[in-house]
């Protein structure tokens, strides 16, 4: 039963490798960075609150698609971790699919943090690696990450992925 769980593990991590892995082209549409430059010449008399909340942010958020290669890297790393516990031969433990999983929650919130506050990339990154953090807290990580949940952000965040020009699957 654990090697089931075990090769469930590893197709959701291979998943999540096959998402990021199409991400590497740097190409981006300069059309981000003229709503940023209309935000702040908002006036004051105009009461719009839309504007304001990107102006804070808008010209250090990265990119969707920069966020979407930054999970890439996010994933590839937890894969090279995995098929590194699972090549030494021994069944893998609670702990090692919990040290896993708390990486790949980490990793990602981080990288959610860079993007822009109205991003579905950062959206979505967030709803995944609070996912990732249940199954890493769970009493059996590797079960509780087998769950329609943890799938159903897998996809948000692949179709927020595609829609910033980065063909991945988690």
């Amino acid at each position: 039963m654990n090697r089931v769980r075990a090769s469930f593990f590893v197709l959701a991590c291979a998943s999540l490798l096959t998402l990021t892995a199409c991400g590497g082209e740097e190409a981006t549409p300069s059309a981000g960075a003229s709503p940023s430059a209309v935000v702040p010449s908002a006036t004051a008399t105009s009461a719009s609150p839309t504007p304001a909340p990107p102006s804070a942010d808008a010209a250090d958020a990265v990119s969707d698609k920069q966020l979407c290669q930054s999970a890439k890297k996010a994933s590839e790393e937890m894969k090279r971790n995995l098929v590194s516990a699972l090549g030494s031969g021994s069944e893998p433990s609670p702990a090692l699919f919990q040290k896993i999983l708390s990486g790949l929650q980490n990793e990602v919130t981080r990288v959610a943090a860079t993007g822009a506050t109205d991003s579905k990339v950062v959206a979505a990154l967030e709803k995944f690696g609070a996912e990732a953090g249940k199954a890493a807290n769970a009493a059996d990580p590797a079960t509780a990450a087998d769950n329609p949940a943890f799938e159903k952000a897998g996809a948000s965040l692949s179709t927020a992925c595609k829609s910033a020009g980065v063909n991945v699957t988690f």
